[in-house]
C-alpha cells in the first residue's frame, strides 16, 4: 500500500456498512443526483431524438429511465440475495448504447427496442452466474479496446445534433452555445481539481443552455407547460414480437453492447470495493458477480419498460473518495430522489428542454474521457507484442467498418449489416484473436478430486512441467510446497474442518510467464480470502490459528505473489512462483 492509499483511507468518515445521520446521507444523495441527473434523462433524449422519436415517448423514455435508475441503485446497495454490490453505485443510463438504441427506434420503432433490451439482459445475468468462466475472455484489453471504440459509433450522432435548432434561429447560435458548453467544462476539468472537477460538466451544460436561452434554442415553453407532479403524456408503446430481420440483425449487436456494460460494471464495482473501507480488503468478486446481476436486473427493467439501459456511474467512486462517506445509506437516498424525481415531470423537462447543440457538446466531452478511459485500460493492463497487436487491429478495423470503408458491397448485405456497426464489428474481432490466443497458450492442466489426497498426482504433474521447463530440483521443491500449502489453506476452516460445500474437483493450470511460474487453483473454498488472511500475518494473527498461520507464512515465503478471486460458485488461486538463480542457469545450460 503506498502513502497516498494510506492517507485516502484514513480519510474515510464511514465506511459501507456505518449509518451516517439521515440528513447527511440525503444531502450527498441530492449532490449526487445533481451530478448524474443529466447522464440518465439526457442520453434518454439523444437516442430519441436521434432514431427520429415522438416527443410523446421520449417523455415516457425519460420518466421510465429516472425510476428505473432509482430502483436499480437502491438494488446495488441494499443487496437482495446475489443480486446487487452491496456498496454505494449509482445507476445510469448507459451511454455506450446511444448508437445501438438509435438504430433500433430508427428502423424498428420504440417497441423494437423494447423487445430488444428485454432479451439482451438475460445474457448479463448468465456473465453473472459464470463470470468466473469469462475472466481469459472479458479481459482489459478486450475491454478497454471495446470502450475506445463506443466513440467512434457515438460521435456521428453527436456531430448531427450540432445542427439540431428551431427554424430561423440565428447561424451563431448553435456553435456558439456548443463551444460555450465545451470551453466551460475543459476550463474547469483543466484547471480545477477535485469537486469542481466533478461539476464540470454540470455548469457546463447550464452555461451552454443559458447561451442557448439568450438564442431561443432552450425550449422554454416544453419546461412551464409541464406538470409538477404526474406520469408523462407519452405511454409504454409495447413489445414487438415479430421477430423479422431487424431484429436478427440488432440483436449480436444489443448483447454485445451488454457484454461490454457488464465490464464497465465490473470496473465501477471493483473501484468501489477500494474506496469505502479504511483498511485495505482483497476484491471479493461475490460482490462483484452482485454488481452485474443487478445491472441485469436494470436492464430487464429499462426493456420491460422500453427505454434505454442503464448502467453503474463511475462517479461514484470519484464522489465516495471526495467526500469519504462510503455508507450504504448514501446510495439509498439517491435511489429514493430518483424514484421521486421520475414523477416530477417539470424536473425532467428542465433536461429535456437542453438545446441538441449543448448536449452534442455535453456528449463529445463524454465520449472523449470515454476514449481516454479504455485506453487507460489497456495501458494498465500491460501492452506486449500480442496485446498491441489484438488492440490495434481491433480498433482500425472498427473504424473501418463504421466508416464503410471495408468492402462496403459485401459486408452491407452480411448478416443483415451486422458489420456496418464499428463497435459490433471491431468487438468481434477483438474477441476472436483474443480467444485464439488463449487457445494457443502453451499451459498445462490436471483436474482431479479436491482432496488432499490427491496431493501426490499434483506433484507428479508439477514435476513433469518442472521437467519440461529445464528446472531443477530446487524449483520442483518449491513448486510442490505451494501446491500442498495452497491446497491446504483453500481446503482448512478457521476450525480445522473442511467446508461441507467443498467441491469434489480441482482444476490446476500451470504456465510459464517471463521465465516465472504461475499455477491457477480453481475451486470452491470457504467464506475467508487469502489475500486478507497474509495481510494479517504479523498484525493481527490472533485471528488466524497457528495451523493455519504456518501455511499462510510458507506460501507468503515461496510464493512471489498470490492473488484470491472468490466468485459465489468457484474460488481462484494464482500464485506467482519466482524462478530461482539455479533454475535459471540449469535451464539456459
Amino acid at each position: 500500500m503506498t502513502v497516498g492509499d494510506s492517507v485516502r483511507r484514513s480519510s474515510i468518515r464511514y465506511e459501507a456498512d456505518e449509518k451516517p445521520p439521515i440528513t447527511l446521507a440525503f444531502g450527498l444523495g441530492l449532490q449526487f443526483a445533481i451530478l448524474i441527473a443529466g447522464g440518465v434523462v439526457l442520453t434518454p433524449a439523444i437516442v430519441v431524438r436521434a432514431g427520429g422519436g415522438s416527443e410523446e415517448f421520449l417523455n415516457w423514455a425519460a420518466f421510465a429511465a429516472a425510476a428505473i435508475c432509482g430502483i436499480t441503485t437502491i438494488l446495488q446497495v441494499v443487496k437482495v440475495g446475489r443480486i446487487g454490490a452491496g456498496y454505494v453505485l449509482g445507476m445510469g443510463t448507459s451511454g455506450a448504447f446511444i448508437a445501438i438504441c438509435a438504430a433500433a427506434i430508427a428502423k424498428g420503432g420504440p417497441a423494437m427496442l423494447a423487445t430488444l433490451v428485454a432479451i439482451s439482459a438475460l445474457f448479463q445475468f448468465a456473465l453473472a452466474a459464470r463470470l468466473s468462466l469469462f475472466r481469459r475472455i472479458l479481459t482489459p484489453t478486450v475491454a478497454g479496446t471495446v470502450i475506445m471504440l463506443i466513440p467512434v459509433t457515438v460521435m456521428p450522432i453527436a456531430f448531427d445534433m450540432l445542427k439540431q435548432v428551431p427554424e430561423g434561429s440565428s447561424a451563431s447560435a448553435a456553435p456558439l452555445s456548443a463551444l460555450a458548453t465545451i470551453v466551460v467544462i475543459g476550463a474547469i476539468a483543466l484547471k480545477s481539481n477535485g469537486k469542481w472537477q466533478l461539476w464540470a460538466p454540470v455548469i457546463g451544460v447550464v452555461t451552454g443552455s443559458l447561451v442557448g436561452l439568450y438564442f431561443g434554442l432552450y425550449d422554454i415553453n416544453r419546461v412551464a407547460s409541464a406538470a409538477w407532479f404526474g406520469f408523462p403524456d407519452g405511454g409504454w408503446p409495447g413489445f414487438d414480437l415479430s421477430f423479422g430481420p431487424v431484429f436478427w440483425a440488432l440483436l449480436p449487436g444489443f448483447i454485445f453492447v451488454t457484454l461490454v456494460g457488464a465490464v464497465e460494471t465490473i470496473g465501477d464495482s471493483v473501484a468501489i470495493q477500494r474506496v469505502s473501507w479504511r483498511k485495505p480488503r482483497a476484491i471479493d468478486f461475490r460482490a462483484v458477480q452482485g454488481a452485474v446481476a443487478a445491472d441485469g436486473v436494470g436492464n430487464l427493467l429499462s426493456g420491460l419498460a422500453a427505454t434505454m439501459p442503464n448502467t453503474t456511474y463511475s462517479t461514484s467512486v470519484a464522489v465516495t473518495e471526495l467526500t469519504g462517506v462510503a455508507s450504504r445509506r448514501v446510495g439509498v437516498a439517491l435511489g429514493a430522489i430518483f424514484i421521486v424525481a421520475a414523477f416530477l415531470p417539470k424536473a425532467l423537462a428542465i433536461v429535456l428542454a437542453i438545446p441538441g447543440p449543448v448536449a452534442a457538446a455535453y456528449i463529445t466531452i463524454l465520449m472523449a474521457m470515454l476514449f481516454v478511459l479504455g485506453l487507460k485500460i489497456v495501458v494498465d493492463a500491460g501492452i506486449d507484442y500480442r496485446k498491441g497487436l489484438i488492440t490495434g487491429v481491433g480498433f482500425w478495423a472498427g473504424v473501418g467498418f463504421e466508416s464503410g470503408m471495408i468492402f462496403p458491397e459485401y459486408i452491407s448485405g452480411f448478416a443483415g449489416g451486422l458489420l456496418e456497426n464499428g463497435m459490433t464489428a471491431g468487438g468481434l474481432i477483438i474477441i476472436s484473436l483474443t480467444m485464439f490466443v488463449e487457445l494457443a497458450e502453451p499451459r498445462r492442466r490436471l483436474e482431479t478430486p479436491f482432496e488432499i489426497t490427491e496431493l501426490p498426482k499434483v506433484r507428479e504433474f508439477l514435476a513433469k512441467f518442472a521437467s519440461r521447463s529445464g528446472w531443477d530440483a530446487e524449483m520442483q521443491h518449491r513448486l510442490d510446497a505451494v501446491a500442498e500449502e495452497t491446497m491446504l489453506t483453500l481446503l482448512r476452516h478457521d476450525s480445522g474442518e473442511k467446508s461441507e460445500n467443498t467441491p469434489k474437483r480441482l482444476l490446476l493450470t500451470v504456465r510459464q510467464e517471463s521465465g516465472d511460474a504461475v499455477l491457477e487453483f480453481a475451486a470452491a473454498t470457504g467464506e475467508y480470502n487469502l489475500e486478507d488472511r497474509i495481510a494479517m500475518l504479523g498484525k493481527r494473527s490472533g485471528e488466524v490459528n497457528a495451523e493455519l498461520q504456518v501455511s499462510l507464512r510458507l506460501l507468503r515465503h515461496m510464493a512471489s505473489s498470490v492473488h484470491h478471486q472468490q466468485y459465489h460458485d468457484t474460488d481462484i488461486v494464482t500464485v506467482r512462483v519466482e524462478r530461482t538463480a539455479q533454475s535459471g542457469n540449469h535451464a539456459e545450460s
